[in-house]
């Protein structure tokens, strides 16, 4: 077990908690990784790019000129690809650029890049994000508190109270609040600092082993 100290919302140690090394503590594979961050921008793409064959394009299929005699090559539509106006030759057409990633490279994924996190000491556990209203000024508050001023990530569980926290951080743009069942390699990779809850530590410890 790594143990990590435990900060409250005014950016001091208030104790510490020990973090599963089957999760927070393994040599990251870069590949894995790789292979999920892959996966998930794959799935952003809409992929309702559209070409037009010569089955769709507009204009007549009539033989421009007789096959011999006039010196030119021999032509069947001004709709062939090479006439302007013509249609497209090997376009793209509407797709998904969605794929499966295997369940253990997935959840080796999210291990290497927890583990990541805590190896760089990008990693920063604090005991709640329970904000007592509806606030953009406490979520600044709190971002200033540790001197957060990057892309941070908030990692809370679903047992806690986390809607005033939530509501209050929309407006921010370099912080970002998820549920721990919620979390991707994406999120963590992308943002420069991870904070994670004390039970939300514990519950990744738990479901991602």
């Amino acid at each position: 077990m790594s143990t990590v100290d435990v900060y409250n919302q005014e950016a001091k140690v208030v104790k510490t908690a020990e973090l599963n090394d089957a999760v927070f503590g393994i040599t990251p594979n870069q590949q894995a990784i790789y292979d999920a961050v892959l996966v998930y921008q794959a799935g952003l793409r809409q992929g309702t790019h559209s070409t037009k064959t010569r089955a769709f394009v507009s204009g007549t299929g009539k033989k421009p000129f007789r096959q011999k005699g006039t010196g030119r090559a021999r032509q069947g539509s001004t709709r062939a690809t090479q006439w302007r106006g013509g249609a497209i030759a090997f376009g793209p057409h509407p797709r998904s650029y969605s794929y499966k990633l295997n369940r253990k490279v997935r959840r080796l994924a999210l291990r290497s890049a927890l583990s990541e996190k805590l190896q760089g000491n990008e990693l920063t556990v604090i005991d709640n994000l329970d904000f007592d209203a509806m606030k953009t000024k406490k979520a600044v508050a709190l971002l200033n508190a540790f001197g957060f001023e990057r892309k941070t990530l908030f990692v809370a569980d679903a047992s806690e109270d986390y809607d005033n926290a939530f509501i209050s951080m929309r407006n921010i743009p370099n912080a970002l609040l998820v549920c721990v069942n919620e979390l991707n390699v994406y999120d963590i990779v992308n943002a420069d600092r991870l904070v994670m809850t004390e039970a939300a530590a514990a519950k990744a410890g738990e479901v991602f082993a």
